[in-house]
């Protein structure tokens, strides 16, 4: 104890300095580290701030050019009758556009071309070539390729002049109507089954024309009537290769090979007749020959 006596005597001098000069000196207000004295620039900096050339800081926006139009969205009560119409206009195309995909699938040969593809598929028992998605484009670009003479008689007769003021949303819509009555009922004229089936559930009387028959009666008309030509053309594409699908599963079953699967066999050789007959090019060209032959 005597040993650590003169040590405990030390600390405790030592303490009290401390604690005596902490006193004496006043404890800063700001500490010393922070960047108080840091030069900012300026937000609008003067002349002699910044050497020539430098580029000054700013928090305003940069002009726009003027080519760039400026949206001003504002809500209001209609004033009057015409602005409650025009309201309901614009619903009206709104959910046209959102239904826009529908209408290209259903109205268009989009969907006997889409059904057909995913025969010819299946009948060369392809499970991920070619992918959905190469399918589904092809299809989209042959439907356009088809019915551009329609979507041409839309735009001249319809969505131009009613974007130049000489036709209100109604009449564009009458005027965009008429070349899509004429493509659906051109591909049913020489089998009006479809059409005289919704017509009779209706319990309207027999149509003279083209013009007694509604658009609500035929549209559905229209896509029952692609729906059975897409399965038609489907069978026939499928017996070939089933015929050889038969030739191959007995041919194995003769030899004895009963565990080797005989799609694994079957498959390389309805490739090869698929390639040799240029499968794709006569789908295409019959594909496309099947409209023209009716709307031409």
């Amino acid at each position: 104890m005597r040993r650590f006596l003169p040590l405990l005597i030390l600390f405790a001098a030592f303490g009290a300095a401390y604690a005596q000069d902490a006193q004496t000196r006043p404890f800063p207000s700001v500490p010393a580290d922070t960047a108080t004295e840091v030069p900012i620039p300026l937000a609008t900096p003067r002349i002699g701030d910044f050497p020539a050339g430098a580029a000054g800081a700013t928090s305003a926006l940069p002009g726009l050019p003027s080519a760039i139009p400026l949206v001003d969205l504002s809500v209001r009560s209609p004033q009057n009758g015409r602005e409650v119409a025009f309201s309901l206009q614009l619903l009206l195309i709104l959910t046209v556009l959102s239904l826009a995909p529908s209408i290209i699938i259903l109205l268009t040969s989009f969907l006997r071309i889409s059904i057909v593809l995913d025969f010819v598929k299946r009948a060369l028992s392809l499970q991920q070539v070619p992918p959905a998605q190469v399918l589904m484009g092809v299809a989209f670009f042959l439907t356009l390729f088809i019915m551009w003479p329609t979507f041409s008689q839309v735009y001249e007769k319809a969505v131009r002049p009613m974007m130049d003021g000489q036709m209100n949303v109604e009449q564009a819509y009458r005027e965009a109507e008429k070349p899509f009555r004429l493509f659906m009922y051109s591909q049913m004229k020489d089998n009006p089954e479809n059409i005289r089936l919704f017509m009779n559930m209706r319990g309207l009387a027999k149509p003279a024309s083209l013009a007694d028959v509604p658009t609500y009666v035929l549209i559905p008309a229209f896509i029952l009537n692609e729906l059975t030509v897409a399965f038609k053309i489907g069978i026939l594409l499928f017996i070939p290769f089933i015929i050889i699908d038969m030739v191959v599963a007995s041919t194995l079953m003769s030899m004895g090979m009963i565990m080797l699967p005989p799609v694994m066999i079957s498959t390389p050789f309805k490739l090869i007749l698929f390639v040799l007959v240029d499968g794709w090019g006569l789908i295409t060209r019959q594909l496309i020959e099947s409209y023209m032959r009716y709307t031409s």
